[in-house]
């Protein structure tokens, strides 16, 4: 009997793990501030896999999902260097430049990282835990019928400020043979990488809640053995979160 229970508890807990593809998932962030962690990279850049062993390396800690939500943004700006980075996207390149002028720096730079709206350098196995204040409550909703969210923010007391949310598909397990630049002949692996980014303002219902809807389809050009979704909300104009969440789809 010890034996079958045993077994049912693993099987319960691989399937909270590992969501089925095709699957309805509901993830919810709780009160307490989720730590947005995020990764401006690129695959044209020799200082940036050790960074993104790091940031793969988080599959397995503990507090993913709950305590901290990681992102990996592929730049453009290294593509020069002779070998064009198939993840890199202009609006990921622009968001670090946001966060530059906000930090009024005079460049950019990759490997970088941002813990919450702040430059940040991991001097550890993980993040450190989430906040203890109360952020809010974001919960995501994923339809996998049509590949789109529904996000619904309560934020911790009355707010008339304007939100908005972000949603980033993800992909994980994603493998690359470069063939030129600097990391010619090298396979880099990636994982919590950005495929799409959306951002909406949240509409404010009856009630005084947030609410969203978005499309993240799903890239063809490329493989991502594993997928994700990570949200953020943020007060309008400002790129710092307030609250995060995700977790797995795939």
């Amino acid at each position: 009997m010890l034996r079958r229970l045993a077994a049912l508890a693993a099987l319960t807990t691989l399937a909270m793990t590992a969501p089925a593809s095709g699957a309805d998932l509901t993830f919810q962030s709780g009160p307490a501030q989720v730590a947005l962690v995020e990764l401006y990279t690129s695959e044209g850049c020799s200082s940036c896999p050790p960074a993104e062993q790091w940031l793969g390396d988080l599959k397995e800690a503990p507090g993913l999902w709950r305590d901290f939500v990681p992102v990996a943004f592929h730049v453009n700006y290294w593509d020069h260097l002779g070998w064009k980075d198939a993840l890199a996207a202009k609006n990921f390149t622009a968001r670090e430049h946001a966060y530059a002028e906000t930090w009024r720096a005079s460049s950019v730079y990759t490997p970088c990282f941002v813990r919450n709206g702040e430059e940040w350098h991991p001097r550890g196995a993980a993040p450190e835990g989430r906040g203890t204040g109360n952020a809010g409550m974001l919960t995501v909703r994923w339809r996998a019928d049509d590949d789109s969210c529904v996000l619904d923010y309560a934020p911790a007391t009355p707010a008339k400020a304007d939100f908005e949310v972000s949603v980033a598909l993800l992909g994980g397990g994603i493998v690359t043979d470069v063939r030129r630049g600097e990391n010619s002949g090298r396979t880099l692996r990636h994982e919590f990488v950005a495929l799409r980014l959306e951002t909406r303002t949240l509409a404010t219902t009856d009630s005084g809640a947030r609410t969203a809807t978005l499309s993240l389809p799903p890239r063809t050009d490329l493989t991502a053995p594993r997928r994700a979704i990570a949200a953020w909300v943020t007060r309008r104009g400002s790129l710092a979160p307030v609250q995060a969440t995700g977790g797995w789809i795939e």
